[in-house]
C-alpha cells in the first residue's frame, strides 16, 4: 500500500494527514515513479495556508526524485529503472505517484537523488533569476535575500561564477556566516542594519543592479531603495506576505526602476525551457561549481515538524523529506 501526506482543509501544520492512497497504472504519456527524496519549499506553506488555492483532498509538494516503476503507452524517452526528478509539479508528498513523462528529467549519474530533490525547484529558480529575469554580468552588484536558504545559497554561488558582487541579506549572525560560506562578498543582517542604506554604502552610493527578493511585503520598499538607476527588483516570494498594491509612478523618481513578479512555472512552461534550465543546472552542479547544501532531512511522516521549522526560520540551505 502506498502512503501520502494529504490535507483536507487549509490551516497550520496540524492539517497534514498520513493516509493510504491508490496510485494505479500509468495512462498513455504517463509514468509511475517510486519516490526516493522530496524537496521542501516555502511555496508548500502557501498552499497549506490557502494563500495559493488548491482543491481538497490535496497532496502538497512541488519537487522530488525517484525511480521509474512503469511507463504508459507512447512513452519512449523513459524506461523502468531510470532515475528521474521533476520541479514544480504538485503532489510530491507521497511514496509513489503518476506523472506526465514530459515533466520528468533523467538524472545524470553524478547527481544523487537527494541532491536532485533539493535542487530542482530551487536551482531552476536561481537559473531563471540570474539568466532571464535580470541577466547578471561580471561586475554587477546584486542583493540576494534569504542568502542562507536553499535558493539563496544557490543564487550566491552561481552569481559568483558569473562574476557578480553578491550582497547577502539574512536575519541573524549565524545565517550571516552561512551566507559568507556560500560566497557572499558582503552580508547585511537586517535585524540590526538598514538594508537599503547598507547596500548603498557597500556599492559606493550607487546601489545594486538587481534585488532578488523572496521575502515580499516586509522588504519591498528596502529593495526598491537599494537599486541603482534602471535597476531590477525581482519579487519572487512572499515569506512575509504579498506586496501591498503600489503606484508605478513611484519607480520614476527612484531611478526609472523595473519591478517584476516572476514564477518558475512560466520558465518551465515548455519542454525546451525546462531542458535549457536543467541542462545548465546539472552542468554547474555536476562540475562542483555550485554545491547543494542539504542541512535538514525529515521522514515524510514528519512533514508537519518540517513546516514548523521552516516557518520559524530554523532551517538553512535545503531540506529533504524521505519517504
Amino acid at each position: 500500500m502506498t502512503h501520502a501526506i494529504r490535507i483536507h482543509k487549509n490551516g497550520g501544520p496540524e492539517v497534514f494527514q498520513w493516509e493510504s492512497i491508490e496510485v494505479g497504472d500509468p495512462a498513455p504519456g504517463e509514468v509511475r515513479i517510486r519516490q526516493t527524496a522530496i524537496g521542501l519549499n516555502y511555496i508548500d506553506v502557501y498552499f497549506r495556508t490557502g494563500l495559493y488555492p488548491t482543491h481538497f483532498p490535496a497532496i502538497l509538494g512541488q519537487e522530488a526524485a525517484g525511480v521509474v516503476e512503469a511507463v504508459g503507452a507512447g512513452v519512449t524517452q523513459l524506461k523502468e529503472g531510470d532515475r528521474v526528478a521533476y520541479p514544480m509539479n504538485p503532489g510530491a508528498y507521497t511514496e509513489a505517484r503518476l506523472i506526465a513523462a514530459d515533466k520528468l528529467l533523467k538524472l545524470p549519474d553524478n547527481i544523487a537523488d537527494q541532491t536532485a530533490a533539493a535542487m530542482m525547484l530551487k536551482g531552476l529558480t536561481a537559473h531563471y533569476l540570474l539568466h532571464r529575469t535580470y541577466p547578471v554580468k561580471a561586475g554587477d552588484a546584486i542583493l540576494v535575500y534569504a542568502a542562507a536558504g536553499g535558493v539563496g545559497q544557490i543564487l550566491t554561488q552561481w552569481a559568483k561564477r558569473l562574476g557578480a558582487t553578491v550582497i547577502g541579506c539574512v536575519g541573524s549572525a549565524d545565517k550571516a556566516e552561512l551566507a559568507k560560506a556560500a560566497g557572499a562578498d558582503h552580508v547585511i543582517n537586517y535585524s540590526v542594519e538598514n538594508i537599503a542604506e547598507r547596500a548603498r554604502e557597500l556599492t559606493g552610493g550607487e546601489g545594486v543592479a538587481a534585488a532578488y527578493d523572496s521575502i515580499g511585503k516586509a522588504t519591498f520598499e528596502d529593495s526598491l531603495n537599494a537599486l541603482r538607476p534602471f535597476g531590477v527588483l525581482a519579487s519572487y516570494g512572499n515569506a512575509t506576505g504579498p506586496v501591498d498594491p503600489f503606484s508605478p509612478a513611484i519607480l520614476a523618481p527612484k531611478g526609472s526602476l523595473y519591478v517584476t513578479r516572476p514564477t518558475l512555472a512560466t520558465h518551465i512552461s515548455t519542454r525546451a525551457l525546462l531542458e535549457d534550465g536543467a541542462e545548465r543546472l546539472f552542468d554547474i552542479v555536476g562540475r562542483g561549481e555550485v554545491n547543494i547544501h542539504i542541512n535538514q532531512t525529515y521522514a515524510l511522516k514528519d512533514v508537519a515538524q518540517a513546516h514548523r521549522d521552516l516557518e520559524a526560520r530554523k532551517t538553512t540551505g535545503s531540506t529533504v523529506l524521505l519517504p
